[in-house]
């Protein structure tokens, strides 16, 4: 039923013939490009219906970008990137963590994970985009022991938003739509044994790591929305470690490679691309790149990155002459990736040819001198810009990665940015 594949790098899509849905412009990808958006036969969470749309919701004409900041004491402010405005909608407990999902945040704090949600989000419906915004709210906790992984979807309101906390083995699968509407609700929580894994989304259930006999992270075995497994739908996965939901579907690193999971007809599909034979380079674990996109990027170690490509089936790795500290996939037409080298210096490359393009001065010098410090770097790729908060100075630069590097703006936000996600994408 379920069958593990290993591929050609090869990818499979079709076009697709644009039908009467107005609201946002087609996909802007495309239309830099100058042809017809082409769309994946699969994705890891369907469209749904009603284009995202929320009641008390409106829908605007552009994407409403912010930078949501949160500092070390919990208190949350929002800039507004099109017109400078400022909002502090409440406070939380204080973070170690945040992961953000374009619209949401999550935030580690010692109850649990904390979500706020910054109102701002962009439905996409494959060949167009919508985008809405609403009030700012803070919206509760997901209780659970010690530091949480989570693995977020492609949609704010439609899919589930995965939660794993490796000190009590607990896999929770949060319900996207209950969080539009304002409520933090499980579809299913069970216990594994604890061990250093993960939920990620799919479909209308999730993957979970699996371990052997002897505790080793094994696979991952997909979880239908009653969080009971489904009968044959696992696959090994080596060491699982980093999962992301991509245009194309779910990627899950592997030891070797990674596992490429897809939802097709109501089942879970799974692909195994392997690393390139003779590669010597570390493995990739914690994957980033555009949201939305077929391609991320992940650290190398010290020796430079990896660039995946899941359309394609396709790993590139790219050697660098200084270690990194982040590093992030624009997959746009002429494949940028963005990285933060450990000089602090905002690098741009070319990740098909591996060569660098551009790059800053080191503009985060005094951020990556310490690993406390260089902990709260976070860098955030959209269509035009890359965003990276200094957590020093205090300031989030914003860089025209498709421009030289250039530094377009360094933005001051109503709270410190020791955590910071860009939300309305």
């Amino acid at each position: 039923m379920n069958t593990l594949r290993s591929i050609a790098p090869l990818g499979v899509v079709v076009a697709l013939i644009l039908t009467g849905c107005a609201g946002g412009p087609d996909d802007p990808d495309a239309a830099t490009a100058g042809t017809a958006p082409i769309v994946e036969e699969s994705s890891p969470q369907g469209t749904g219906s009603g284009h995202g749309e929320i009641e008390g919701a409106e829908e605007v004409a552009e994407p409403q970008l912010h930078l949501v900041s949160i500092d070390r004491t919990g208190a949350v402010g929002m800039l507004n990137l099109l017109d400078g405005t400022t909002t502090e909608p409440g406070s939380i407990d204080p973070p170690t963590a945040v992961t953000s999902d374009g619209r949401y945040l999550f935030a580690d704090t010692d109850a649990g994970v904390e979500i706020v949600d910054s109102g701002v989000w962009t439905w996409d419906h494959v060949d167009h985009f919508h985008y809405y915004r609403t009030s700012p709210s803070i919206l509760g906790s997901v209780p659970g022991d010690g530091p949480a992984i989570v693995t977020t979807s492609g949609n704010a309101t439609t899919g589930g938003t995965g939660v794993f906390f490796p000190e009590s083995g607990d896999a929770v699968l949060l319900s996207n739509e209950a969080l539009s509407e304002g409520r933090v609700e499980e579809v299913f929580r069970f216990e594994t044994e604890p061990h250093e894994g993960l939920s990620a989304p799919l479909g209308g259930g999730a993957l979970v790591t699996t371990v052997d006999e002897s505790g080793t992270v094994s696979g991952v075995e997909f979880y239908g929305a009653d969080g009971s497994p489904v009968d044959g739908a696992t696959a090994p996965c080596a060491d699982a470690q980093g999962a992301v939901t991509t245009r194309i579907g779910v990627v899950v690193g592997c030891a070797d490679g990674a596992i490429l999971a897809t939802y097709e007809e109501g089942e879970p599909q799974f692909e195994h691309i392997a690393f390139p034979e003779g590669t010597q380079a570390p493995r990739a674990a914690d994957f980033r790149g555009r949201k939305g996109r077929p391609a991320v990027a992940a650290l190398a170690g010290d020796q430079g990155f990896w660039l995946l490509d899941t359309r394609a089936r396709e790993w590139q790795f790219v050697p660098t002459d200084q270690p990194l500290v982040q590093v992030s996939a624009a997959s746009d037409d002429d494949s940028h990736v963005v990285a933060v080298d450990r000089q602090g210096r905002i690098r741009v490359f070319d990740g098909e040819a591996g060569t660098e393009i551009a790059a800053t001065d080191p503009l985060l010098a005094e951020a990556v001198a310490t690993p406390e410090t260089s902990a709260g770097i976070e860098l955030t790729v959209d269509r035009e810009r890359a965003y990276v908060n200094d957590p020093v100075a205090g300031v989030v630069h914003e860089i025209d990665y498709r421009g030289d590097a250039r530094v377009a703006r360094s933005l001051e936000t109503p709270t410190s940015p020791d955590f910071v996600a860009e939300t309305g994408r």
